[in-house]
Parts: C-alpha cells; structure tokens; sequence
C-alpha cells in the first residue's frame, strides 16, 4: 500500500511539473538589443543616437522636427515634419495620426521632452525621442538635409 501511495504522488507530481513546463513562456529575450528594442516603444523614451536611427525603421514612423523654422531649415533628418514646439504646437500637430509612432527631437533633448509630453496630453499614444537631440545625431555622424 506504501509503495501504491509513493507511486501516485510521484506521478501526481510529475503531471504537475509536465503542465508547469508546457505552459511556461519562453524567457525574455535579454541584453542590450532587447532592452534597446523595448525602449524604442515606451511612451516618452529617450534614445541615443544608435538607438534612435534604428527606431526609424519602425513601420510607419513619423520623425518630428519640434525646433524652429530657422534651426529646421539650418538642417534636418530626411523626411522630418516640422512642428515648432515654442510656436503653435497644438496647430502643427492637429492633422497628426494619434496612433501613429511618432520619433521626435530638438537640438539637445529638452524641447523634444516637453513635446512628447504635450503630445501625450494631446491623446498620442506612441512617441519617443532623442536625447541629445540633432547635436547627439551629427556627433554619430549621422546625415542632415538643409532647406
């Protein structure tokens, strides 16, 4: 009868950690790619340089430019869409999809943090942007259009 009762919890045990296993997810992916890949997405992230041009290749990303027409015109990511944050910001982005990504910078970082904020309140749901702003970007060597 022992033995009987020694088997049962053996197997009942095993049964147990065989549906622990098949139901357990893959671990996490880890390292510097995924955390890079990971914070390319949360809301309000600040990317390097590295990490902000590869965020480009976000399918339907959208790069905004929150400087001036003057510093925009200086020189600029390709394809940037101006929106000067100190003009009419709420005006610049109205026509904007809510849902689309968004990769937004400034000269040095902080006009672009303020900008995402003002986008998040504005009902944005996905942005990030570039620490360090255009000056992090040429010291990558990084390409700027002017015009």
């Amino acid at each position: 009868m022992r033995a009987r009762r020694i088997a049962s919890v053996t197997v009942a045990a095993l049964v147990a950690l065989t549906g622990a296993a098949c139901t357990a997810s893959e671990p996490a992916p880890s390292g510097p790619a995924a955390a890079s890949a990971e914070a390319s997405r949360a809301y309000g992230a600040t990317l390097n340089a590295a990490e902000f041009a590869a965020s480009l290749d976000t399918p339907g990303v959208v790069v905004l430019d929150v400087r001036t027409p003057a510093e925009y015109a200086a020189g600029h990511l390709e394809g940037a869409v101006p929106a000067d944050i100190n003009g009419d910001f709420d005006a610049a982005v109205a026509g904007l999809d809510r849902g689309a990504p968004y990769a937004v910078y400034c000269r040095s970082g902080n006009r672009s943090a303020a900008a995402i904020e003002a986008m998040r309140q504005l009902g944005f749901v996905d942005a990030w942007h570039l620490g360090g702003g255009i000056g992090a970007w040429q010291a990558a060597g990084k390409d700027v259009v002017t015009g």
